[in-house]
């Protein structure tokens, strides 16, 4: 997808990816089809306490996507505008599951349109075999050593058991 003016359609998927779940590869395995290049940013959320730091889930998430040539993974600390602006971005990219979703994100879209006009956001349906996922569900079940095999690529399963295995 290219602009008439053969400049590179730059993404950004922003996110928390606290673990990284099939819902989120889900979300960029299809903007990596929609855009140049996609940036998997993983946001350092300073009122959350991760179960992963920044560099951790950075190299996590490059693992699970390193067959696809066109995703890079970085992380920011700074309002995403700013971070786009950076990065010569044009579009933000965020997965929706439910209404309640909905509702939050286009709080964030018109606030980041406000900021900066030309940043446009795009809305991705999750897949509906996805839609009940989220990362606080999947750290929950893995706390209590349930299986998250269906919920998440082997590597972060691993990742998972080793965090809560060192865990009482």
């Amino acid at each position: 997808m290219s602009s008439s003016n053969n400049e590179s359609r730059v993404a950004v998927y922003p996110g928390s990816f606290d673990p990284v779940t099939y819902g989120h590869l889900d979300i960029i395995r299809r903007a990596a089809k929609q855009f140049d290049h996609l940036i998997v940013a993983v946001l350092n959320n300073t009122s959350k306490n991760p179960l992963f730091s920044v560099d951790e889930r950075k190299a996590l998430l490059s693992e699970v996507t390193r067959d696809l040539p066109n995703v890079a993974i970085d992380s920011f600390r700074d309002l995403l505008v700013r971070f786009m602006r950076s990065r010569h971005a044009q579009v933000i990219v965020r997965g929706i599951r439910s209404i309640t979703d909905f509702e939050y994100e286009i709080q964030l879209a018109s606030t980041n349109h406000q900021l900066d006009p030309e940043i446009e956001t795009i809305f991705m349906m999750t897949n509906p075999k996805y839609s009940y996922l989220s990362s606080s569900i999947v750290k929950e079940i893995a706390q209590f050593r349930g299986s998250v095999k269906d919920l998440v690529p082997p590597e972060i399963e691993r990742a998972l058991a080793a965090k809560f295995a060192s865990r009482p």
